[in-house]
């Protein structure tokens, strides 16, 4: 079963689901494709993390000064974004890319020195908790947007619609 594959006890096995693989991705797999799995889950949690900050500070009203800015927000950016928008933007994260690798142990170090009453584990755990709940959160977003172009649909509901695009 996608339950019983020898990491049920791994970091982010946590209540109320446990050990998850619905796509059996590790069925067979050993430590290493598990390890590079987790890392792609952490990468991909931290840039959900700064997608979310993104799309709230874009909709609020801020943006980059890198000349004139008449562009919209969320996926709509894409359509007005210019050129050197883009090249900002891909450079932008192939030096976070390239760049974390060589500091991750330093990083690692000043989060131990900074937080010495979190362990690792705890941090780790807190991350990859934090990762999925922006996975989750900017998808939402998105899925709303393409909907019916309100991504804050709670505030609408609460009576404090956001204007969006």
């Amino acid at each position: 079963s996608a339950l019983k594959m020898g990491f049920e006890d791994a970091l982010g096995a946590q209540p109320p689901l446990g050990f998850w693989d619905p796509l059996g991705l590790l069925k067979d797999a050993d430590q290493e494709r598990f390890d590079r799995l987790r890392t792609v889950e952490t990468k991909h949690g931290r840039i959900s993390m700064l997608a979310i900050l993104g799309h709230l500070v874009t909709t609020a009203g801020y943006r980059v000064p890198l000349g004139p800015n008449e562009v919209k927000t969320g996926l709509a950016v894409f359509d007005t974004l210019p050129t050197a928008g883009i090249a900002v933007t891909v450079a932008t994260i192939g030096a976070i890319e390239l760049g974390f690798a060589s500091v991750k142990e330093e990083i690692e170090a000043k989060c131990e020195e900074d937080y010495p009453d979190f362990t690792v584990d705890r941090r780790k755990a807190v991350e990859l908790n934090n990762g999925r709940a922006a996975q989750m959160g900017i998808l939402a977003l998105m899925v709303h947007e393409k909907l019916d172009n309100n991504p804050y649909i709670i505030n609408s509901l609460l009576g404090a619609p956001v204007a969006f695009n």
